[in-house]
């Protein structure tokens, strides 16, 4: 190992790895369930060990990921996995950690065309939508309080742990009035933890997350502004601010084509080591800090005496896309083979044509 230097294995939260495929073949995206109020939902064991992606992912040094399920309001409950597994049941890591919430969007117009009858009816249904989430969050509340000998609701038992703190609740929000009315709504019904994912008007509102101790799973920050007067930059700097801020944060890679391009963790916090962040402060964005907030950092996320052996080896900088190239990979201590279906193909049309 000359010259080579070894990091923490990647954690990449808020991912549909192994639960889609071919996002352009419906019959290979299981990340979705029918209806909006699914808490009951478990995305373990939808998780598919033999997706080719999952390879692909591990060579560039993402280990560990939290699986999450997509759609309808109260989407489901995620697991955080190890990716070199033979079913998902030897992959889990931590299993239900946290229910997904995607916030109901604030009611603005954006069209010149909508008038307000139109505006007034999609104010409406978001207000019933808010009404039967907290409907069912105090059902929820209420239930766990109840004797061991009732009949077993899943929906509402799958909620209990958000009142004790032994799950928590990952609010899908970016904007800022969303961020700071669904803080305060889960804090009002007595959900213990909360996580904002997405969040990129969170610079907006540095104090209330600090003041509030809320977590943010930074979007993927390789992204355009979302405002034509913000900074062209704000996106890449957006980890600096929250840094600064003394916010925890971690970065995901939600977003189009997610599950192929989730090998670019690592260099999305390379961008924001290129934009007020230093290099060990990027690296740990992607290691120890999502390690933190998916409370795994007992065991993962930095190389520690007593911790899980889950690391990589790299002859160059691992954030670099230019020299960045592992050659080695270990989860809890288990060294596995990095070769991948596009490096078969590579072998095979390099001999092919006498490349090799």
């Amino acid at each position: 190992m000359n010259g080579q230097e070894i990091y923490p294995g990647l954690i990449l939260p808020n991912t549909t790895l192994g639960l889609t495929e071919v996002e352009a073949i419906r019959a290979t995206v299981d990340e979705q369930e029918v209806g909006i109020l699914n808490p009951n939902v478990r995305s373990i064991i939808a998780y598919n060990t033999d997706s080719d992606i999952l390879p692909t992912v591990r060579t560039n040094g993402v280990l560990l990921a939290q699986v999450t399920p997509r759609g309808g309001m109260l989407s489901g409950q995620s697991s955080v996995v190890q990716l070199d597994a033979w079913n998902w049941q030897d992959a889990a890591v931590k299993t239900d950690d946290g229910l997904h919430l995607n916030w109901p969007a604030m009611v603005i117009k954006t069209s010149p065309a909508e008038d307000a009858k139109a505006l007034e009816m999609r104010e409406k249904n978001r207000t019933e939508q808010l009404r039967q989430l907290e409907s069912l969050l105090t059902e929820a509340s209420a239930y766990r309080q109840q004797p061991t000998s009732r009949k077993e609701n899943l929906r509402l038992t799958s909620m209990g742990g958000l009142f004790d703190g032994s799950k928590t609740l990952f609010i899908h929000a970016d904007y800022g009035k969303e961020i700071v009315e669904s803080v305060r709504f889960a804090k009002r019904l007595g959900v213990q933890k909360v996580t904002l994912v997405g969040a990129r008007d969170a610079w907006m509102m540095l104090d209330f997350l600090k003041q509030n101790d809320v977590a943010v799973i930074l979007s993927r920050i390789h992204a355009l502004p979302r405002r034509e007067g913000d900074d062209y930059d704000l996106p890449y700097k957006l980890p600096s601010l929250l840094q600064q801020a003394g916010v925890r944060f971690c970065l995901d890679y939600e977003g189009g084509m997610e599950t192929s391009g989730a090998r670019n963790l690592a260099f999305i916090a390379g961008t924001a080591a290129g934009h007020g962040l230093t290099k060990e402060q990027a690296l740990t964005a992607v290691t120890l800090s999502p390690a933190r907030i998916l409370g795994l950092d007992k065991e993962y996320g930095s190389l520690e005496a007593g911790k899980s052996a889950t690391l990589v080896v790299s002859r160059g900088d691992l954030l670099d896309m230019r020299t960045n190239n592992v050659t080695q990979a270990y989860i809890d201590g288990r060294a596995f083979r990095l070769d991948t279906k596009q490096t078969y193909l590579r072998d095979k049309f390099r001999a092919k044509y006498g490349l090799r």
